[in-house]
């Protein structure tokens, strides 16, 4: 054995002896190494009242075990307790001290088949010592409870396999942090750790999942407390040149302390601060002058935890006689105010005692005790491992004690808020609770009204929150936290605030003007209820209206010689079919269906076909009159009236072929037109087939055109009754009128576009032109010169005029 033995602080023998390390001293002096002699000793500096109230809560557990009767009966623990002194080398050399105990030489044969000098380890403190004693004690299979070291590293069986904690596992608390800055809605943070496994590790998983989270970090920095003081000048200097005003803090009591007196220094307050388990309820922080600079600060502690008996056994500690002449022995420290006195760590005692209550219910379990534990044999440690991975009891406050996988405890956390009181002291107040066995929606609880923050309600963001209708865009060259908001393009909206993309609204709804919300469109059809409409379908049976004046006015005069002169029968027959060419401007106002986009191409195209008919039958009856006349000619006799209602007739059949195959074989059905116009929706009518569409245009044009070249051959007539020159000019003016708007309907779609484009406003045109041209001079001559309506006048020369 090299070295001298190392001696427990505290010892006392039993059947089974439970080793424990604790610093009992924070620090220690510098040895000056000469590497010519073995170093002396270490000598620790420093007093941790913790560390003995972590020692009370061991001995209480061990006390009541003993005094049990249904939890080891019959069965004593001692303990073998050593400092550490918060060194990592000291309390590696003390680990195997307790391992494998102080004998100089081993006896003969003995080798290292002997039993462990103690069935577990209750300790450390923190988790670097931790992870270095675990490493040690792994290959001897000793189990080792910690109570305070919470670094996620320790996680790893394949490390640490004889590793336990009655702690959370920082995996959780970083994650809870996280998502506690979150809830209140910071996205720029700083960040400060202890640089050492604890703030280490814990900070590197509070920066993953702040990230996956949304949350920036301005600036992440770490110190020791036994850094140069330069290095905790760089960090204030940080702090002072940042925007940010929440911290993060995950450090332990002692280092939070350094940084503290820091910030009183310089001066630095309105800082939210945010803390882990480390320091968040510590009362010796809240007790240090500087403490108002952590005023409002808001943090995860262990759940709060009441132990029956465990306050008063640790208090119940007097001074023996012979230790100072001044004290009598009979000192209570009840009524003292000191850090060992403050019971506000009870959490964390009762980790203590969790873990030696987890490694007496193995001890039961291994040797299968009952009203009496009949083999007391010494087990050997890697039995005792196998039963506390899997020894599940319940305290007698009732709290269910279990293991992971991991070694870990579920992890529970509550939220505080430190709350200055008028006294100038500060309250650790509940605030909420944080449960990781929840699901991820229920884990985080708060109740925000009890909050009481530095000034008013934190605000640390890089960027304002982008409202809805907006969108983010990051800044080139900074983290994603710092952002411009772009207005949703047309046709897409936000309903959310802080939305990175924005959302397209469905086909038939547009985005409102704050683009928050997508709105079903404006639907557009020429109704009867609108102005052009009213006016479209009051002209259309205005038309309607004079038309049948005209047939009335041609009945009533239909024995007078210009009637009976202008072909009555083909006359009567285009009156009919120019009131249903008004008739049929009708069909194109109103709501689009099946039934009338069907009829209104249809029913323009047959009626237009009748009545360019009648008009080319008027035409050629002059042509063959005027031949009539000629000597020995007999042409009226193969065009009298059967040939005249023949020729309509088949004009028209051919129409109505055309329209009846297209109506087979690709019909006209209505459509929603949502290219068009962007905000709104124009119910419009397809052609179907768009040969079938520009057939029954193309035969009316074809017919008008063979009816304008016979009207204007046939123009100067000589005859009163020739009336070609007024069909030649109102076949002019619907050429015309077809010939201007065709192309325009093609072009423009839309409600204005077939309202006063072709098929409504070329119709109404058309259809006067014919009403007027035609008809107009007969009805002025019957009406108002009816001295001209004789026989002698439709049969005279006439060198100059001729009414027709």
């Amino acid at each position: 054995m090299l070295g001298g033995p190392e001696y427990p602080q505290l010892a006392k023998d039993g059947d089974i002896i439970l080793g424990g390390i604790f610093s009992f001293h924070s620090s220690w002096q510098n040895r000056e190494l000469n590497y010519t002699q073995s170093p002396p000793p270490l000598q620790c500096t420093s007093l941790n009242f913790r560390a003995f109230q972590y020692t009370q809560a061991m001995l209480f557990a061990i006390e009541e075990i003993n005094n049990s009767t249904s939890l080891l009966p019959g069965v004593s623990l001692g303990y073998k307790i050593y400092d550490s002194c918060g060194s990592i080398a000291r309390g590696v050399r003390v680990a195997l001290a307790l391992a494998n105990g102080n004998q100089e030489t081993t006896t003969e044969g003995s080798g290292c088949s002997r039993p462990a000098q103690v069935q577990a380890i209750i300790g450390e403190d923190t988790s670097s010592p931790s992870m270095a004693t675990s490493t040690v004690l792994g290959p001897f299979r000793i189990p080792m409870i910690s109570h305070f070291a919470t670094c996620g590293c320790l996680s790893d069986k394949v490390k640490y396999p004889s590793f336990f904690r009655t702690i959370p596992s920082d995996h959780y608390q970083s994650r809870a942090l996280a998502q506690l800055v979150k809830h209140f809605g910071w996205t720029w943070v700083g960040a400060i750790r202890t640089n050492d496994d604890y703030g280490n590790n814990g900070m590197a998983t509070f920066i993953e999942t702040a990230e996956q989270l949304g949350i920036c970090l301005e600036y992440s920095v770490a110190f020791f407390r036994t850094d140069p003081e330069e290095k905790l000048h760089r960090v204030i200097e940080n702090i002072k040149t940042s925007k940010s005003k929440v911290i993060v803090a995950f450090l332990s009591f002692v280092d939070l302390d350094l940084l503290v007196n820091q910030f009183a220094r310089h001066n630095l307050t309105g800082y939210q601060w945010v803390g882990s388990e480390g320091w968040i309820i510590d009362s010796y922080i809240a007790r240090v002058e500087a403490h108002h600079v952590l005023n409002g600060a808001i943090g995860l502690s262990i759940a709060k935890a009441h132990v029956t008996g465990l306050g008063e056994f640790i208090l119940d500690v007097r001074p023996l006689n012979s230790s100072q002449r001044e004290c009598t022995g009979r000192e209570n420290l009840s009524g003292l105010q000191n850090v060992f006195t403050d019971l506000s760590l009870m959490a964390i005692f009762n980790n203590v005692y969790k873990g030696v209550l987890a490694v007496a219910h193995a001890l039961h379990n291994v040797w299968g005790c009952g009203e009496t534990c009949g083999n007391k044999s010494q087990p050997d440690p890697q039995t005792i491992l196998k039963h506390i991975k899997n020894v599940r009891f319940k305290t007698k406050e009732g709290e269910e004690v279990y293991f992971n996988e991991n070694g870990d405890v579920t992890a529970k956390y509550d939220i505080i808020n430190w709350q200055p009181k008028e006294d100038g002291s500060v309250e650790f107040v509940t605030v909420g609770l944080y449960d990781a066995s929840l699901p991820a929606d229920r884990q985080l609880t708060i109740n925000n009204s009890s909050l009481v923050w530095t000034q008013n309600v934190p605000v640390s963001v890089c960027s304002e929150s982008c409202p809805p209708g907006t969108r983010k865009a990051v800044q080139k060259g900074k983290p994603v936290c710092c952002y411009d908001c772009i207005q949703c393009a047309e046709g897409e909206i936000s309903n959310n605030t802080d939305s990175v993309t924005c959302d397209q609204c469905h086909p038939e709804f547009w985005t409102n003007k704050k683009r928050d919300m997508c709105e079903k469109k404006e639907i557009e059809f020429l109704s009867y209820e609108e102005v052009m409409g009213v006016l479209l379908t009051a002209v259309s049976l205005l038309g309607t209206c004079m038309t049948s004046i005209v047939a009335f006015i041609f009945f009533r005069y239909k024995k007078t010689p210009i009637v009976r002169a202008n072909n009555s029968e083909l006359s009567f027959l285009l009156l009919f079919s120019l009131t249903l060419c008004f008739l049929c401007s009708l069909t194109f106002i109103g709501r689009p269906s099946e039934w009338s986009c069907m009829l209104r191409h249809t029913a323009f195209g047959i009626t237009f076909v009748l009545c360019i008919s009648c008009v080319l039958g008027k035409t050629v009856v002059v042509l063959m009159a005027f031949r009539a006349t000629l000597p020995g000619s007999n042409v009226m006799k193969w065009f009298g009236p059967p040939q005249q209602r023949l020729t309509v007739v088949s004009f028209t059949f051919v129409q109505a072929l055309i329209c009846t195959l297209w109506l087979v074989l690709a019909p006209p059905f209505p459509i929603k037109n949502l290219t068009t116009y962007k905000e709104k929706i124009i119910l419009e009518c397809d052609v179907g087939s768009a040969i079938g569409f520009w057939a029954v245009l193309g035969y009316i044009g074809l017919l008008s055109l063979l009816c304008f070249v016979l009207a204007f051959l046939a123009r100067k007539l000589p005859d009163n009754f020739n009336e070609t020159k007024f069909i030649t000019f109102s076949m002019l003016i619907f050429c015309a009128v077809w010939i201007t708007f065709i192309p325009a309907y093609v072009s423009s779609p839309g409600k204005f576009t077939v309202a006063v484009e072709i098929f409504i406003f070329a119709i109404l045109a058309s259809s006067f032109g014919l009403l007027f041209c035609i008809f107009a001079p007969k009805c002025y001559i019957i009406l108002m010169k009816p001295e001209k309506n004789t026989k002698k006048m439709m049969m005279g020369k006439m060198s100059t005029k001729s009414y027709g």
